[in-house]
């Protein structure tokens, strides 16, 4: 039988650049919307937040309702 490519630890560190990188690319999104409608700088910073914490109520949802690998 063949065991984990990766250890705990980085299964661990990979899981967490993974979950900092969707609610980042959720933030930038929502930044990018805004600058295409052609908001002003401070429209689209509030919206690159906002966008930011929806990311991350997003990310708590998905993660509370998907099970865990078992790790």
């Amino acid at each position: 039988m063949v065991g984990p490519s990766l250890s705990d630890e980085e299964h661990r560190i990979a899981s967490l650049q993974f979950k900092i990188g969707f609610v980042l690319v959720v933030g930038i999104s929502a930044g990018i919307i805004a600058l295409q409608a052609q908001g002003s700088l401070v429209q689209i910073g509030v919206a690159a937040v906002a966008g930011t914490v929806l990311g991350w109520l997003l990310l708590a949802y998905l993660t509370h309702i998907v099970p865990s690998t078992g790790r």
